[in-house]
């Protein structure tokens, strides 16, 4: 059985799991959902789950853990509202010939979590009538959606404030726009699909940002080159256009999505995938500022961390013979919610009762330190489109270095250290 069915910390559903949205989610397209507090789950792409299963030992560190794959399928609770169960394969191992997985590619009709209820169950009209109706209430419903698509198209960046002495972390829950619109875009595509097909298969990997009280999450996309070995001429063109047009030609990474809380200020800030790549190299350099400031200061004591990640990991894939990691990102995480400082020479009650804004005030006074040690995380996602000698249907094998994401790597390097060595805050 996989390890997060064994360890699971929800409460089971006939053996099953209900999914939910990943309301932490700040770029890619794929569907993501929250399958417990330290586990995900996506759709399980034949090759990115070849890469999961035969990734090289010392890249372990830098990608999420793999946990197993599950069965999801559609199910509707006692109210008709529909819901995405997962559920353990059968006979416990990583592929099930009963479950179909033709169409399990990234763009994927897969559905999140939604408590809409089906019009299909609309049984007291006639054929005709609930087909009309039908049809005008999907229309409407299209041009809502493409409306508030284009609204969150255009608000590329958006700031909330938010209750501080509240809880946070539960109100950044009703506010992330990326989540909401890929929420949005995958109900719109079950109500396409759940005729046809209901049950598909799921990869399980770790939640990176379960460690966090409010996770500040920056998505970039590594890499020169974004279309895979095996992207159609029109997507190729598409793909190699953004790259031109944005930070990728010229520096080797953009932004792709950005999700922070400014402690100083009480805000929610997210930045989308359109803003980055829209944003000039200064401009990227600007938002990976923006990215490690609180609303009052920069958080230095992340920088030296983040260098030391980038670096062993620029180091680890230099070492890699074959791999090519198209389309890619990589994600920085750290907590938003700050840890206290206190002085090197109070007490024990003294530290119980400080808080961040009294030792704000007594700057100067003392020496202060933070309480235990900021962690930040350093990761490599998606990898729909990585490519290796060793899967070996492939029709192009590349040799040596991805050139191109190290080439991201080592400008992310530079960039982070001129923020650290300049003066300003």
């Amino acid at each position: 059985m996989s390890p997060a069915f064994r360890a699971m910390d929800v409460e089971p559903r006939a053996k099953g799991v209900l999914l939910e949205p990943f309301v932490h989610q700040v770029g890619g397209h794929s569907c993501v959902l929250r399958f417990n507090e330290t586990t995900l789950c996506k759709p399980l792409v034949p090759r990115e789950h070849q890469f999961y299963e035969t990734l090289p030992a010392e890249m372990r560190k830098f990608t999420p853990q793999y946990k197993g794959v599950v069965s999801v399928r559609f199910e509707e609770d006692e109210d008709r509202n529909l819901c995405l169960i997962a559920y353990p394969l059968k006979g416990d191992h990583g592929t099930a010939d009963n479950v179909d997985n033709s169409d399990c590619e990234p763009k994927s009709k897969l559905l999140r979590w939604t408590n809409k209820k089906l019009h299909g169950l609309e049984m007291e009209k006639t054929p005709k009538d609930w087909v009309r109706q039908h049809r005008k209430e999907e229309k409407m419903k299209s041009h809502k959606l493409e409306e508030e698509f284009e609204w969150l198209k255009k608000s590329e960046v958006l700031y909330y404030s938010v209750e501080k002495k509240g809880n946070v972390s539960s109100q950044l829950k009703h506010y992330n726009p990326w989540s909401m619109k890929c929420h949005q875009q995958q109900l719109q595509r079950m109500k396409e699909n759940a005729k046809h097909r209901n049950q598909y298969k799921f990869i399980l990997l770790e939640n990176l940002t379960s460690h966090y009280e409010v996770p500040c999450v920056l998505d970039l996309k590594m890499g020169t080159r974004q279309h895979g070995d095996d992207a159609s001429e029109e997507k190729a063109a598409n793909q190699i256009r953004k790259c031109q047009q944005s930070t990728s030609a010229v520096i080797g990474v953009r932004v792709c999505g950005m999700q922070v809380y400014q402690a100083g200020s009480g805000q929610l800030m997210f930045m989308n995938k359109y803003h980055g790549r829209n944003l000039s190299v200064q401009g990227f350099k600007e938002a990976l500022f923006q990215f490690f400031h609180n609303g009052r200061y920069l958080r230095r004591e992340l920088l030296g961390p983040v260098l030391k990640k980038l670096a062993e990991l620029k180091a680890i894939l230099e070492r890699q013979e074959s791999y090519r990691f198209y389309s890619s990102s990589l994600l920085i995480i750290y907590d938003g919610k700050e840890r206290p400082e206190v002085a090197l020479d109070s007490d024990a009650e003294d530290l119980e009762d400080l808080s961040e804004e009294s030792a704000d005030e007594s700057a100067g006074a003392y020496a202060y330190k933070p309480i235990g040690a900021s962690s930040v995380d350093v990761r490599m996602i998606d990898f729909a489109h990585t490519t290796c000698r060793l899967y070996g249907e492939d029709s192009v094998v590349h040799e040596g270095q991805d050139a191109g994401y190290i080439f991201g790597l080592q400008s992310l390097i530079d960039i982070v250290t001129e923020i650290s060595e300049e003066g300003g805050e």
